[in-house]
């Protein structure tokens, strides 16, 4: 056993019984692969990244060996799936290995997803595939580069074993990091099981630990804006979380959970990242329609221990939280630094433009001040209707310094083509360099990179219309 130096703090156990079941990792694959490891991620842990070397650190990170001084444990929440209550859901194949309080006095969860079967895995194994486990282990680095509040991966292991989905996959472990991994649907659950003495514990929980003094309806409010924020920032960067359901809502307003996501490549406010969401329930457009639909399950579930009217006024200002932010954002990524009635209809316009000419959503963004490209070429049809946007927008910003836009408009997103040109390479041959080189770029994105100039382009003839779905 080791802990790393870690100091370890086992909070969310204090909950007592029926919050979670105590257990250790299932030990899946029997040789473990340290693949990758997160530097950044390790200092929000004050993680010495030397650590990595150990091949302690590998088998803990792999569930083979327990963090001294931790017991480990599975959570329980229940939750509405694309809209249906699912009932009772959980910890399927994620174990809570290690809360840890860093020098700055925060607490960080680690938690691993793929380390095998828990009580709440029902019917499925327990494991996650090499495929989404790169996936999500680079998308949590792109969102927090791109200021996206999000949790983080530690660490990527191949397990050796091979995984059973529509087709025999290679098995992965990742380590994944998060200030608290407490969602909506830990409240839903106790509060439909009616044990509303739970609710309560769970609520004076999330009181102490993140919002110290705050009452509960301050504590929705707070939920409130983070989660309006979060999800501004995923309509101004283009990002489909694709899995909206409740249980995948984190109460802090983190984007947790990556599965089916995907960042646009032509600009389509339609955009539908999950080939398994055929009604189109959590397209781009409707994000912030099933964020506040989630937020009002959230009220739902507090409404025996909050008062309602208190819950229905903070819910209310879930709009303007949203409006204010993403105007903000868009604002600010189009060199606005002066307000005018006219910002909304000039975004609006240009969205338009660009959902009719299919333009690439982050390069349109990008190339916008820019003499050395033509940038009308990006529109097609669409191209009259962007020209004339150039003349409205050239005028608005007559006397602006745009020198800053390269800091606010990325070049480099985790396009669903790279991360597969990373899980080919690494699934096919072995291959991790290319895993190297996007995780790198994604740390920096908004810095020019010649060398790596092909990852910022939209998808290759072979590579477009990737389909993903909640397989993993």
């Amino acid at each position: 056993m080791s802990s790393f130096g870690l100091k370890l703090e086992n909070h969310f156990a204090r909950l007592g019984e029926g919050f979670f079941t105590l257990q250790s990792a299932e030990k899946v694959g029997s040789r473990p692969q340290l693949l990758h490891a997160n530097p950044k991620a390790a200092a929000l842990i004050d993680l010495d990244p030397s650590a990595f070397a150990d091949p302690r650190f590998t088998a803990a990170m792999a569930g083979h060996l327990p963090l001294e001084g931790f017991e480990s444990l599975a959570m329980v929440y229940s939750g509405y799936q694309f809209g249906v209550w699912a009932g009772q859901l959980g910890d399927g194949r994620a174990l809570l290995i290690g809360q840890v309080r860093n020098t700055r006095g925060e607490l960080w969860d680690i938690q691993l997803k793929g380390a095998g079967r828990t009580p709440y895995s029902r019917f499925a194994d327990g494991r996650a595939v090499l495929r989404s486990s790169i996936r999500e282990y680079l998308c949590g680095e792109a969102t927090a580069s791109l200021g996206i509040p999000s949790s983080r991966a530690l660490s990527l292991i191949a397990t050796g074993e091979t995984v059973m989905r529509e087709r025999p996959e290679p098995g992965a472990v990742i380590a994944r990091l998060a200030t608290s991994h407490i969602r909506f649907g830990n409240f839903e659950h106790f509060h439909y099981a009616g044990k509303t003495e739970k609710v309560r514990a769970l609520m004076d929980h999330v009181i102490a630990e993140h919002f110290p003094g705050l009452s509960g309806a301050e504590l929705f409010g707070e939920v409130v804006r983070a989660t309006a924020i979060m999800v501004a920032h995923w309509q101004a960067v283009g990002f489909a979380h694709g899995v909206m359901n409740t249980d995948n809502m984190s109460i802090l307003g983190l984007t947790l959970d990556f599965g089916p996501f995907g960042f646009m490549d032509a600009y389509d406010p339609h955009f539908i990242c999950n080939h398994t969401d055929e009604q189109g329930r959590y397209s781009v457009i409707n994000q912030p329609g099933i964020a506040h639909w989630n937020l009002r399950a959230l009220a739902v579930a507090l409404s025996r221990v909050v008062p309602s009217e208190a819950l229905v006024e903070e819910l209310k200002k879930f709009e303007a939280h949203f409006a204010g932010h993403y105007r903000l954002l868009m604002r600010a990524k189009l060199g606005l630094t002066r307000e005018d009635e006219d910002d909304d209809r000039l975004i609006g316009a240009l969205l338009a433009a660009m959902a009719k000419g299919r333009a690439d959503y982050t390069l349109t963004f990008r190339q916008l001040p820019r003499a050395d490209v033509d940038w009308l070429d990006r529109f097609g049809a669409a191209r009259d209707d962007a020209e004339a946007w150039r003349i409205r927008w050239r005028t608005r910003t007559q006397g602006e310094d745009l020198s800053g836009l390269d800091r606010v408009n990325p070049k480099y997103i985790l396009r669903n083509w790279v991360a597969e040109t990373v899980i080919r390479a690494a699934e096919d041959h072995g291959d991790l360099a290319p895993l190297e080189q996007v995780f790198r770029l994604l740390q920096s994105p908004y810095d020019e990179n010649p060398e790596a100039e092909a990852f910022a382009s939209p998808p290759p003839p072979d590579l477009c219309d990737l389909e993903v779905s909640c397989s993993s």
